[in-house]
């Protein structure tokens, strides 16, 4: 029988070999230039490695509820990230909604209108109004700057969003929440494995909730998870994505179905086995995008921060207004041949009709974010993006920098 219980080792940082060489990964040979590369692709270990997890499954007859599987990804998950307590949810979204029901928070929510639609979603869907604040333009995250100008009476919390994977200002954000008693959760959808000086990043806050959706870092299919500070407040969280229950008969409060099932909580697993080795090569390939376009006018990268231990979880680069096309012709370019980009984040979430009536959505309250989300392009990264691949958008973007 194939043991549950598996063993990880968490990633030292600096330690990255910029090499692209080919690994045991699955993926489709593309047979020509002119396939698509999208902007993204799921890490998928051999099915070879699955099939013993699934077997175990098949025999053991346990799907959900808290399996053998379930419990032995949450320690391992603990384990490889350096957290002490995380509860496994079926997706992020539900982590999130989950994340605010457990804190009570209610009235306002000061957040971020550049992210993905769930993070103000989480909110609307608890009944709290959310206030958009502006960005940082280096960081792209919630700006605290901006933040003590948007309390008032009714704000109960603060949602900032790790946005890429790079940690916000966390010490800033504590200030501000301390002083003015407001709790802290944060989105750190893109953070899977992401380290300060301190540690995980996810231990920042009251409350960080994980997305394991096929498009991230670590995936488990769909799947999402809470990181809490304590056992008391992971257990009010296993009660709640659990309907409620504490027992056969007994339901302590309006709950949710939100629990992760065994087939997930095995690929997790697995997964866990060869994500070292999937973030050296998303390091190799953030290394070389920096090399390959360096001297290229008008796209400008994000500029790393040595203090953070990175996941590369994306590559965005900022079209300038003197690069020849605009950000959306430069789009259409590469799409046109073949180059899936993305345009994370645009339009800003604030931009949305459920949202843009909000006073806190007007643009101009909002300069940063609506700057950057009118130049941004994210272009393909993932552990098997080759390096023949990678050359070809370089020169593609090349090509269109002399147009």
């Amino acid at each position: 029988m194939l043991s549950t219980r598996v063993a990880v080792t968490r990633r030292k940082s600096g330690k990255f070999p910029v090499t692209l060489a080919r690994t045991q990964y699955h993926y489709v040979r593309r047979s020509s230039m002119t396939d698509t590369i999208p902007v993204t692709s799921p890490l998928l270990p051999p099915l070879e490695e699955f099939l013993p997890y699934l077997e175990e499954i098949w025999k053991s007859r346990f799907l959900t509820n808290g399996g053998n599987m379930h419990q032995a990804l949450e320690q391992a998950l603990c384990d490889y990230l350096g957290v002490q307590h995380i509860s496994l949810f079926a997706n992020g979204t539900l982590a999130l909604l989950t994340a605010l029901q457990a804190l009570g928070v209610t009235g306002e929510v000061i957040t971020t209108p550049y992210s993905f639609v769930a993070t103000a979603h989480s909110l609307l869907w608890n009944g709290i109004k959310p206030v958009f604040v502006d960005i940082d333009p280096v960081t792209l995250n919630l700006d605290p700057a901006n933040i003590e100008a948007a309390i008032t009476p009714l704000t109960t919390a603060i949602m900032p969003v790790h946005c890429y994977g790079r940690p916000c200002d966390t010490t800033a954000i504590k200030t501000l929440a301390d002083k003015h008693n407001l709790k802290v959760i944060y989105d750190a959808a893109h953070a899977f494995a992401v380290r300060d000086e301190g540690g995980s990043i996810l231990r920042h806050g009251n409350l960080s909730a994980l997305s394991f959706h096929a498009t991230k870092v670590f995936n488990t299919f769909e799947g999402g998870a809470i990181v809490s500070p304590d056992a008391a407040t992971k257990k009010h969280i296993d009660h709640l994505k659990n309907f409620g229950f504490q027992d056969e008969t007994t339901v302590l409060m309006p709950g949710i179905n939100g629990k992760m099932n065994e087939i997930s909580a095995a690929f997790g697993l697995l997964q866990l086995k060869h994500i070292d080795q999937a973030l050296e090569q998303r390091k190799a390939v953030d290394t070389r995008y920096r090399t390959l376009l360096a001297e290229l006018p008008g796209i400008r990268c994000m500029e790393p921060n040595p203090a953070i231990t990175s996941n590369h979880s994306y590559f965005p680069v900022m079209v300038e207004s003197n690069f020849p096309l605009s950000r959306d012709e430069l789009y259409h370019y590469l799409r046109q041949h073949g180059i899936l980009v993305r345009r994370y984040f645009y339009p800003l979430i604030s931009d949305f009709p459920m949202y843009a009536h909000l006073p806190s959505s007007a643009p101009t309250n909002l300069p940063v974010a609506q700057s950057i989300a009118s130049k941004v392009l994210c272009l393909p990264i993932y552990p098997t993006l080759e390096y023949k691949d990678l050359a070809h958008i370089a020169d593609l973007l090349f090509q269109a920098g002399k147009t």
